[in-house]
């Protein structure tokens, strides 16, 4: 009998793997084909203070081994999903889940996180750095560590709960970013976030996407991740929730390897909506077959040879 489960600051999962936030919504749509509660945990749609309906139209393009998205944060606004989306969440899964919080300044990130003080089943905040700092002319706030370090002192003085800040891998050295974000109180870590990119239509000769760029997503991202994961890893002593590519148990164990302690998947979701329950159904074939008893094991197993 394989353990499945694993620890994230403090917050048990039955199983190490998350559908992404922006793959999964609220669960809603999930639910209608298989039940919830066999994930570890799930992160919600990225919530910003005020309602958002994101970029215009075309905002999704296809590219070899993955996706281009730039849907912009489209969500009700985080007062909507606590009135209204919450309680919904609360009657399909009974676990732990992972509430995505997004903000344009320090103050929004703060109040956001305050906001979720008292949501018991938001067992984790996921501060996603990767929004544009309206202050400081658009610049990512996970683009600089000074930045980062910020929001992470800014939303860890208003709650409790467990804060993982969500890492964007457009940096020059995604270690620095973590341990700026570790000085300041961040619980743990999850990255990658996407890799910025841009198709091109040959019949019009101009941008796919409306908003020109968007985020990659999908296996090809999955290398560039696992680099990222292994080199957080070694810079800090905070778990690391491995997000990037992942489509398969076996790249789950993979990730895990690199030194995550649990993983998101995100865009397998979207080619198969049964991707995590196939990979959570997987995982104990792969743990025998990797002399594994207890999968966190595995967590880091690459760097000890």
């Amino acid at each position: 009998m394989v353990d499945l489960s694993v620890n994230l600051a403090g917050v048990t999962l039955k199983n190490p793997i998350i559908p992404a936030s922006g793959a999964f919504g609220y669960g809603r749509e999930f639910a209608e084909i298989y039940d919830l509660n066999i994930l570890g945990s799930f992160s919600w749609k990225g919530t910003t203070a005020a309602p958002r309906s994101g970029n215009p139209q075309p905002r999704i393009a296809e590219t070899p081994g993955g996706m281009l998205n730039a849907v912009g944060l489209q969500n009700p606004g985080m007062d909507a999903v606590i009135r209204e989306e919450v309680p919904g969440i609360a009657k399909l899964f009974h676990g732990p889940v992972i509430a995505n919080v997004g903000g344009f300044t320090l103050e929004e990130y703060a109040e956001n996180c305050r906001k979720l003080e008292d949501v018991e089943q938001a067992a984790i905040l996921e501060v996603n750095i990767s929004c544009p700092n309206v202050h400081a002319g658009g610049k990512n706030f996970g683009c600089d560590p000074k930045a980062a370090a910020e929001v992470t002192r800014a939303v860890r003085t208003v709650t409790k709960k467990p804060v993982f800040m969500k890492l964007t891998p457009n940096v020059t050295d995604i270690a620095e970013i973590a341990r700026a974000c570790e000085a300041e109180g961040a619980d743990g870590l999850c990255l990658i976030n996407t890799l910025l990119g841009m198709r091109i239509d040959l019949n019009t000769r101009r941008p796919i996407l409306a908003n020109r760029t968007g985020g990659l997503s999908g296996p090809a991202v999955f290398p560039v991740a696992v680099r990222m994961v292994w080199d957080v890893y070694e810079a800090v002593k905070i778990p690391i929730i491995g997000c990037g590519g992942v489509d398969s148990a076996e790249t789950a164990a993979e990730m895990m390897l690199a030194g995550a302690a649990a993983v998101e998947v995100g865009a397998a979701n979207l080619i198969d909506p049964y991707a995590c329950k196939t990979i959570i159904e997987d995982l104990p074939g792969v743990c025998k077959r990797l002399g594994v008893t207890k999968i966190s094991e595995l967590t880091g197993g690459a760097h000890h040879g």
